[in-house]
């Protein structure tokens, strides 16, 4: 009994196992059938779509494109064949067009293959419109001529060679044209930043130069307090002799430095052969008078050579109705130009900064012009700045035959540099009418002038009537050597180059043999031998002749 029923209920469950699957089979065999026939009612639907939008312009979307191609299996198998061609003639269209476009956009200076890309876009586009292939390939309704269709192939073929041979020849220019274009970007932007690297640092330098460093401020703090301190070890003398003695070897120094000074004459007493026959005029502004006063009595000068000290101020025809700088000095608006802290005066453009030193109108920079006046008993003067060192005898330089000629100059121009064109402006009808641009330019720093031929010549005369003429600052910039260039034209005789050489405060690669074969070594330019700032190659040369025995040299920590 048992049995019998598990039996029963197992053909049961066996009979719908059966009923299930066949159903199933029913109705995937019935959504295949309605699929199919949804496929021919879309295929047939509409026989004349392709034909119908067939135009000029290559269809190139997806959708067309597997229209196209149920249709040409529907029809014909060579449509399948010119449809993939189409595409390819389509496909180069777009590429060359866009070579082109990127040709274009690099501004390339190739006209050339921009029309090669031009004219094989166009005839791409000529090629599918041509009426001999649109009647028989692409407008028929009937079979492809195969014929018509190889010969359409043959062209598109030959013409996408041709692309891709361009294509090839291109791309590697184009990636360099590319490769260069960034690179000329990156050169310009480093060029930016070292062009900015270069004012700032020259402003920096221009800054150091102008400030006083704190060990030489000390100095002359020093050197007061020791006057203030012992007044008595600090009276004046009386003048020598010596200070007019025609016979002997004088030299005129104007500075308000006073270990610079003390460099100069060290250097010229230590190289001279007859110490004792030199004699040195020194002028500085009346706030350090008292400071050099005593460095030379603490530090007496060696050899027996003799110092005469005075101020600016003991030189009283010096003033405003006569002397042209300072009678401008008077003027607001230089006033203005020079010492007035004002926005539109601020500025980091070095050489316009440059031309703002007050020390280019410092009466200090323009005793220079003064020489037979502040000297009446003396027939010849050695002038020298307060940044040289004398490196040999100098004594020669008196027995040089001057030829008539006012100031004995070392000339500074090579090629086209240090001309006179380069000081003044010859676009002034003056100063084109009266000098010669190529002129020769000659350095200050260490100059012979023969006072007779200056008092016969009228040379501070003709430094006063440019000096008015150039009140407005038209014929020259600012400074004492364009006015001196002027003044000494036509007077001026060149002395050999061994005599001066210059540029140790600004050019680093002057040769150790012409440096060592100099009488004189100027370090003109803003890197001074006393300042941090000053190039060690050359600084040694400077410092050796400095006097480190002396207590506040070594109590101001000069950092020699």
């Amino acid at each position: 009994m048992a049995v019998a029923v598990r039996g029963g209920r197992s053909g049961s469950a066996s009979a719908s196992g059966l009923r299930n699957f066949f159903s199933f089979r029913i109705f995937v065999s019935a959504m295949f059938t309605l699929l199919f026939l949804a496929t021919l009612s879309v295929l047939f639907s509409h026989p004349s779509t392709y034909h119908n939008h067939q135009s000029s312009v290559i269809q190139t979307t997806g959708n067309a494109y597997v229209h196209r191609s149920f249709l040409a299996l529907s029809s014909d198998p060579l449509k399948t064949r010119l449809d993939l061609i189409h595409k390819q003639a389509s496909d180069h269209i777009v590429l060359v067009n866009a070579y082109g476009s990127y040709a274009r956009k690099l501004k390339l200076v190739i006209s050339k293959q921009l029309r090669l890309f031009d004219n094989l876009a166009h005839n791409f586009s000529d090629l599918v419109s041509k009426p001999s292939y649109q009647s028989s390939l692409f407008e028929s309704n009937g079979p492809v001529d195969e014929d018509v269709l190889r010969q359409f192939e043959k062209e598109v073929k030959d013409k996408v060679k041709n692309a891709r041979l361009m294509v090839a020849e291109t791309k590697e220019s184009y990636d360099n044209q590319l490769k260069i274009q960034k690179l000329k970007d990156t050169i310009f932007a480093v060029n930016e930043l070292l062009t900015k690297a270069k004012k700032n640092g020259a402003f920096a330098s221009s800054i150091a130069a102008k400030s006083t460093p704190k060990s030489l401020h000390c100095l002359a703090m020093r050197l007061m307090e020791e006057r203030i301190a012992h007044p008595e070890k600090y009276r004046d003398d009386e003048p020598k002799a010596e200070f007019e003695d025609a016979s002997l070897y004088h030299y005129a120094i104007f500075s308000d430095n006073v270990i610079a000074v003390s460099v100069v004459v060290n250097s010229v007493v230590k190289n001279a052969d007859e110490p004792w026959k030199h004699v040195f005029h020194v002028v500085t502004d009346r706030m350090n008078l008292a400071a050099m006063k005593v460095w030379f009595k603490m530090r007496p000068v060696e050899g027996g050579a003799h110092v005469e000290m005075k101020c600016v101020e003991d030189y009283t025809f010096l003033n405003s109705s006569y002397v042209p700088v300072l009678r401008q000095l008077e003027s607001v608006n230089l006033q203005k130009f020079y010492f007035e802290n004002r926005a539109e005066n601020a500025t980091k453009d070095v050489n316009n900064m440059k031309f703002r030193n007050p020390k280019y109108v410092s009466m200090l920079n323009h005793l220079r012009f003064y020489l037979p006046e502040m000297y009446p008993q003396l027939h010849r003067i050695l002038f020298l700045d307060d940044d040289v060192v004398v490196q040999k005898d100098l004594t020669a330089l008196w027995r040089i035959d001057m030829d008539g000629k006012v100031n004995g100059a070392v000339e500074t121009c090579f090629g086209s540099f240090h001309r006179y064109s380069q000081y003044l402006n010859f676009s002034h009808p003056l100063i084109k009418e009266k000098f010669n641009p190529r002129a020769c330019a000659w350095a200050y720093g260490m100059n012979i002038f023969d006072l007779d031929a200056w008092r016969r010549e009228k040379s501070t005369e003709q430094y006063h009537y440019w000096q008015n003429l150039n009140e407005d600052r038209t014929l020259w910039k600012l400074g004492t050597l364009p006015p001196g260039l002027i003044t000494f034209y036509s007077t001026t005789k060149s002395l050999d180059k061994s005599w001066h050489v210059s540029g140790l405060g600004y050019n680093p690669s002057i040769s150790m043999d012409e440096i060592n074969n100099a009488a004189v070594i100027h370090f003109n330019g803003n890197m001074k031998p006393w300042l941090d700032i000053a190039m060690n190659q050359f600084k040694h040369l400077w410092t050796k002749y400095v006097d480190n025995e002396m207590e506040f040299v070594q109590v101001c920590n000069f950092g020699l």
